[in-house]
């Protein structure tokens, strides 16, 4: 069993949900990064998605990708984005995963990109912009060490939710809206309803739901539709407006709405 899987599960046999905290590499500074990383692990993230940043990310709304500009003007790079992932994990185990863009890793070579990730102790990929059509094509030359970590839509239907769910490992990742990235206010019923549809179709893997959780009540309202929560824009956007230990505080609010 896969490293993330196996941490979800270990909580979940617990009684409580995962807390995966997306953290844009080299964001707020490259100097800070480090240790707000692990204090944030220390505050109970139990995986941690490191964001690589990118010109022309996608998914992300419009907290994440000022956070990937600002990285970038910083001077960062994916070596050091695969620096910052080893030196993570000389300090704890938490499971690490990339999630980025197929440009970064075709430009940087799959076969060396795979090897340095390997390398620094990532545990999974989450690469939004490879479709389910190009999974195999793309990941071709990857081995099965690092565990790729597919998204869920609420317009996917059933059968491309089971095909999904089949293909990817680790977890599958359940987009709650349709969008991008970005703090919501609530959760409507349609939304609910497409959660709890997809969460009963699940067999495969655990199902983390990500895109506009950025509260305790937000977990607290999807909690029964979901083996964890994947919180990014909130945290990003008070590591850019607060000080890190408001961070640490979201992070314990968060943390404990996980576990009850």
């Amino acid at each position: 069993m896969s490293k993330i899987k196996n941490t979800i599960e270990q909580i979940n046999n617990d009684g409580k949900k995962a807390l995966s905290v997306f953290l844009t590499s080299g964001f707020p500074t490259i100097d800070k990064f480090l240790y707000n990383t692990n204090r944030i692990i220390e505050a109970g993230a139990d995986l941690i998605e490191l964001g690589m940043p990118f010109s022309d990310p996608l998914a992300d709304g419009g907290v994440i990708q000022q956070s990937s500009q600002i990285a970038l003007q910083n001077g960062i790079t994916q070596k050091q984005t695969f620096q910052f992932a080893e030196q993570i994990r000389k300090c704890n185990n938490t499971p690490l995963i990339l999630m980025g863009y197929a440009n970064t890793i075709m430009q940087y070579g799959k076969e060396q990109f795979e090897q340095d990730a390997i390398n620094a102790g990532v545990d999974g990929l989450i690469i939004p912009d490879v479709p389910l059509e190009e999974f195999d094509d793309f990941f071709s030359s990857f081995s099965d060490k690092l565990d790729k970590v597919l998204l869920t839509t609420p317009t996917s239907d059933n059968d491309r939710i089971i095909t999904l769910d089949n293909k990817s490992t680790g977890f599958l990742y359940c987009v709650s809206v349709s969008g991008t990235t970005g703090v919501r206010s609530g959760f409507d019923d349609k939304i609910i309803e497409n959660l709890k549809s997809t969460y009963q179709i699940v067999n495969n893997n655990k199902m983390l739901v990500g895109f506009g959780i950025s509260k305790p009540e937000n977990i607290k309202q999807l909690s029964p539709f979901a083996d964890g929560f994947i919180v990014g824009s909130a945290i990003i956007k008070s590591l850019q407006n607060e000080s890190i230990d408001e961070t640490i505080n979201l992070i314990k609010s968060l943390k404990h709405a996980c576990e009850v």
